[in-house]
């Protein structure tokens, strides 16, 4: 899943600095960076900015002079505002509230960070930074281009596992800390809806503990989805969340399906020794990519490694391993359901998409019924009732509600659904959310894929155009010696708008938000062409890829007057 960076508002550190000079100028000498910058700017989840808080008192400090106490709620109410799940959705919402001066409360059922931090995201990322590094040192065509000579390349199992766990530990506690940093309340237990603006938390099946809140956001998020005859043991079979323990390291891995969770193990285990067979229902592998990058994905990422595949099958039952015996799994055609193969097999990994998690919440107390498990919302992240009409002060975001399910998708929703509590109208465009499959090379993707483009033409009658550059035309990625790669654009040649753009290669997943922000600002092609950009840089091949489009009109948009130096 992509990472999203997100800040405090400079007005925010302005006020504080205007209340509390003699705190900041303590501040200075020994956290200079913080208390002279005229916004906190937090990495990724908005909490690397508070990690000084996991090593030594300063954070307090900081907290003291920067950060908003948790606001004051109503009489009538415990708090403005309470989130159900401390999720990457959740996060994101309590902090933006929190910086409002909101009294929030974020309930928790399990462990702060929700899958992204702890089960999906960032655990996984861990594990590709050494796939990464072991291809490149195994690779000795790619290391001799660059006049090197390295020994055969190893790994220690453990040692990459630990990478992983302690990466997720300190995201989590850099999560946990900038919550409490801010005032929010953290609050242990599963919560459940009871009413109109009054939620449960504890144990199952303990009384628990009654608060009520002006507004409520659900941010339950998801599970990994296990499809009918398939038995997880944990160990032999298993799903993403056990995957990236990396207890074993299997000789042969089935991974039944080839979207961005499968893509990505496929990366990590052909890159620590395992040879890999995809099964996939659909007819083609990659089915959610871009075609045309999908085809080109396939022939670097899949063809030339230790990888086979089935597809237009179905795993209609997969068998752990026991006694002896192998991983079994029976395979079927998807069309006419008959038997087509079975493999034996050391592990299988279940990679078939991921389930909302929303049992418990108590929704047929305010008249919610869920839809293939996911909460009904309209486009503000407002529930929707059994009559169609919309619950009064109940929100959710993120997986739980199906719109676009990756971790920055739910923070940007559950930050919108702040600003509209707080009377500002704000509507998430997921048309402009980018995804990115972190794989060697890396795939990106923001708006529309080409087929979905001509269809969306062809029923509003526009036409559509598409550009294309490479990254062998690229210096930097020629230096590096990494020249497999495509960016292509669709787009609409009457006005300039950016339908959709799709990047293969080097660093694409940093690359792509250049034009997500282009969709979610409305700039056209014709006025982005004229941005500059630093050379040799990889930025340079988006730049080529504006520069190419044949846009039938030249009219910009009014934009800043240039400074004349």
């Amino acid at each position: 899943m992509s990472s999203l960076s997100l800040w405090i508002s400079s007005s925010v550190a302005v006020t504080a600095r205007s209340e509390s000079d003699h705190r900041l100028r303590l501040l200075s000498s020994s956290s200079a960076t913080i208390a002279t910058s005229p916004a906190l700017h937090f990495c990724c989840l908005r909490t690397e900015a508070l990690k000084l808080g996991a090593k030594s008192n300063r954070w307090k400090v900081v907290a003291a002079a920067v950060a908003p106490q948790n606001g004051s709620a109503s009489d009538e109410f415990d708090y403005n505002l309470v989130i159900i799940g401390a999720g990457v959705g959740g996060h994101g919402a309590a902090l933006h509230a929190a910086e409002k001066g909101w009294k929030t409360a974020i309930i928790e059922g399990d462990v702060v960070g929700g899958t992204c931090v702890n089960r999906g995201c960032v655990p996984s990322k861990a594990l590709l930074a050494v796939s990464g590094r072991m291809r490149e040192l195994q690779d000795e065509h790619h290391m001799k281009a660059f006049g090197l000579q390295v020994a055969a390349a190893g790994y220690d199992r453990q040692g990459v596992a630990d990478h992983a766990n302690n990466l997720a530990s300190k995201i989590r506690s850099n999560l946990t800390n900038s919550l409490k940093g801010l005032g929010v309340d953290i609050l242990e237990g599963v919560g459940t809806i009871l009413g109109p603006q009054k939620v449960k938390y504890g144990k199952v099946g303990s009384s628990g503990n009654v608060i009520t809140a002006k507004d409520i956001i659900i941010a339950t998020g998801s599970v990994p989805f296990v499809p009918k005859g398939v038995e997880v043991d944990g160990k032999t079979v298993i799903t993403s969340d056990q995957a990236l323990k990396l207890e074993f390291v299997p000789d042969w891995i089935a991974i039944v399906g080839s979207g961005y969770i499968g893509l990505e193990f496929s990366d990590v285990y052909t890159a620590l020794g395992s040879e890999v067979t995809f099964v996939e229902a659909l007819d083609q592998l990659m089915p959610g990519f871009d075609p045309e990058i999908g085809k080109l994905a396939q022939r670097v990422l899949i063809n030339p490694r230790k990888i086979d595949y089935y597809t237009g099958v179905f795993a209609s039952k997969i068998t752990p391993a026991k006694d002896g015996k192998p991983v079994i799994i029976d395979l079927i055609d998807a069309k006419t359901k008959e038997p087509k193969d079975t493999l034996e097999v050391d592990a299988a990994l279940i990679a078939t998409g991921r389930a909302p998690f929303t049992k418990g919440l108590g929704l047929e107390n305010i008249r919610v019924e869920t839809q293939r498990g996911f909460v009904p919302v309209d486009e503000h992240m407002q529930v929707i009732d059994v009559d169609g009409k919309l619950v009064p002060h109940v929100y959710c975001i993120g997986d739980a509600n199906g719109k676009m399910m990756l971790a920055h998708a739910a923070s940007a929703q559950g930050i919108s659904v702040v600003e509209q509590i707080s009377g500002k109208g704000n509507v998430v465009n997921h048309l402009s959310i980018p995804a990115a499959c972190f794989t060697h090379p890396e795939i990106s993707m923001v708006g529309l894929t080409e087929p979905q483009a001509r269809e969306k033409a062809e029923k509003e009658g526009f036409e559509v155009s598409v550009a294309k550059t490479s990254f062998k035309a690229n210096t930097k990625a020629l230096a590096e010696n990494e020249g497999e790669g495509l960016a292509k654009l669709i787009y609409r040649p009457d006005n300039g708008e950016i339908l959709g753009v799709h990047i293969f290669g080097l660093h694409a997943a940093d690359l792509i938000h250049e034009a997500s922000n282009a969709i979610a600002l409305g700039t056209r092609i014709q006025d982005i062409k004229f941005a500059v950009h630093a050379h040799p840089t990889l930025s340079e091949v988006l730049d080529e890829l504006f520069k190419s489009a044949k846009v039938k009109i030249n009219t910009s948009s009014p934009g800043v007057a240039p400074v004349t130096v």
